[in-house]
């Protein structure tokens, strides 16, 4: 199941079709001009995305792009810096990663589902949000659709009045998990009943369209006038489903996979309609990876790049889809070098930071005769993700069971307490804090609203006298992104019997950069300089830790 195929494969003919911000945003941004008009545009103000033209100069390029501010939910997701994938569906009981469609829905029978036992052990594992495969590329629904009957309603498991999707949400909540719901947007069995790829146009729907016996009949539904082609249709009336009678909805997850169909059958995504959809059913759910709130970072190791930048240039195509301007896996993707490389297809500069997807098995769903990653291959995939400024979206697949496996219960709960020794006390918590600049003890305090903001961009430097001498192998900074990325080159440095030693250097800095020394480095007074930076700086976490590893 590589993302490269779920992601990219299939026609991506370009649209005009354009996505206003303020469905996108979900914050008072007003909508900037597109881009064909930004050239006569004025002075554009702080936005999640500001319009781009090929006449910009490279100086200009950056200033555009120090100005680019994160959605609240985006501040939201980012600090949740891990969140949990479960892939559960027929593939668990076919041995499949890929469904063909055309299963038996019977085969689905997990006699033990015990969602309970997910949502403890994701607890206790430090997750804090959890997204479930509603609907995998095979089109078999976890929840009673109106819409189909490849579904739950087709299996004997439960007398067919089984939903996982019910069970997943109510557990979850009930142990503080937020909800997430993966619907996949390819649909092999839609395909085999001639709705998915069809090849019909684009047409006025009103969401839901109410079947035949529909228990909702009766009711007095807030409804939608939305385009889409037969299938976008049928996505939009389970989407309907999904985030009305489930409680709230914390993320909706797509991703851009065509179906395993001949190459001439194609299903332009109905990706406008979609999103406005989530946008007015769920304001505050974060739309990934295809989608505006958060993007793929291009592997499926769950690793980062090491300069991983939140603004990145994008276009859009497909019916307002947000995608890279340049190629997704290009090493990168938001230096002063990248942003004049993609200018002549960028659209726009967008915060859109990266999520790092990565399985604890070899496949997404479960397989017997695999075993989980060792706690230190998770520490490795975390400090390369959250270590990064990214977020690590860690999928852990249930069994035929219908619960975790004990083998990766454990190694969840092992690699929080590891990561929790790798960053114990923070010896730099209220200590003395001096500098250039405005507010130096506003980076110690512990909350990440406040921050020192230096002086000027490209200089600045911050001190801090941990009142004795103190080891320290782990470093941990953070900009307030609320006032961008800005950091492009940054030197931590200790004061030792032989005067001031450069002990680690970084280039991005975001939401989070986690520095691991190779040895410890003993020292009472520590110091941040920033040496380069697009706009000022504002650091609102200069971390030190000794770890116990």
């Amino acid at each position: 199941m590589a993302i490269s195929r779920r992601l990219f494969v299939g026609a991506v003919a370009a649209s005009s079709t354009s996505f206003a911000l303020a469905a996108h945003s979900g914050t008072a941004n007003a909508a900037p001009a597109p881009a064909a008009a930004a050239a006569s545009a004025p002075p554009v103000e702080p936005y999640y995305r500001i319009p781009v033209t090929t006449s910009d100069t490279p100086e200009e390029l950056v200033a555009k792009a120090a100005r680019v501010r994160p959605t609240e939910r985006q501040i939201t997701w980012q600090r949740l810096e891990k969140t949990a994938f479960l892939h559960f569906g027929v593939n668990t009981f076919t041995g499949l990663e890929w469904g063909t469609g055309d299963e038996d829905p019977d085969v689905f029978q997990p006699v033990g589902l015990d969602t309970d036992q997910w949502a403890r052990a994701l607890r206790d594992g430090g997750f804090r949000l959890a997204i479930l495969t509603v609907k995998h590329h095979d089109g078999f629904v976890l929840y009673p659709s109106r819409y189909t009957r490849h579904s739950v309603v087709s299996s004997s498991w439960q007398d067919g009045r089984g939903d996982v999707l019910r069970s997943f949400a109510d557990s979850m909540r009930r142990h503080g998990i937020k909800v997430g719901v993966y619907v996949s947007p390819a649909d092999e069995n839609q395909y085999l009943h001639g709705v998915y790829a069809n090849g019909s146009a684009r047409t006025t729907h009103t969401v839901p369209t109410l079947t035949e016996g529909d228990d909702r009949a009766s009711e007095e539904l807030r409804t939608f006038e939305l385009q889409g082609t037969d299938y976008g249709a049928y996505m939009l009336n389970q989407l309907y489903e999904v985030l009305t009678e489930y409680g709230p909805i914390d993320e909706v997850w797509f991703d851009g996979a065509q179906g395993r169909i001949p190459p001439d059958k194609v299903e332009r995504y109905d990706w406008d309609s979609w999103y406005e959809l989530v946008r007015t059913l769920a304001p505050d759910a974060s739309v990934a990876v295809s989608g505006p709130d958060v993007r793929w970072v291009g592997n499926e190791g769950g690793l980062a790049r090491e300069d991983e930048w939140s603004v990145v240039p994008v276009k859009e195509k497909d019916y307002g889809r947000t995608d890279y301007a340049l190629h997704y896996e290009a090493a990168d993707q938001g230096s002063r070098a990248a942003l004049v490389e993609a200018q002549p297809l960028a659209q726009y500069l967008q915060w859109w930071p990266a999520e790092c997807d990565v399985s604890i098995r070899p496949g997404w769903f479960y397989h017997a005769d695999q075993q989980p990653k060792t706690v230190e291959q998770l520490t490795d995939i975390w400090f390369r993700s959250v270590g990064r400024n990214s977020v690590l979206l860690l999928n852990i697949p249930p069994d035929q069971q219908g619960r975790l496996p004990d083998a990766d219960v454990t190694v969840l709960r092992e690699f929080r307490e590891r990561t929790e020794r790798e960053l114990p006390q923070d010896l730099a918590r209220g200590a003395r804090a001096w500098g250039d600049g405005r507010r130096p003890g506003r980076a110690v305090d512990g909350d990440p609203d406040t921050a020192w903001t230096a002086p000027a961009p490209a200089k600045g430097t911050l001190t801090v006298d941990l009142g004795r001498d103190r080891a320290v192998d782990r470093i941990r900074l953070a900009e307030d992104v609320r006032q961008g990325q800005q950091v492009e080159s940054a030197v931590v440095e200790a004061r030792t019997d032989a005067g001031w030693q450069r002990i680690a250097e970084v280039g991005t800095i975001g939401a989070s950069r986690i520095l691991a020394l190779p040895a410890p480095v003993t020292a009472r007074q520590w110091r941040l300089r920033i040496l380069g930076s697009r706009e000022t700086a504002s650091i609102s976490g200069f971390e030190l830790h000794r770890s116990r590893v």
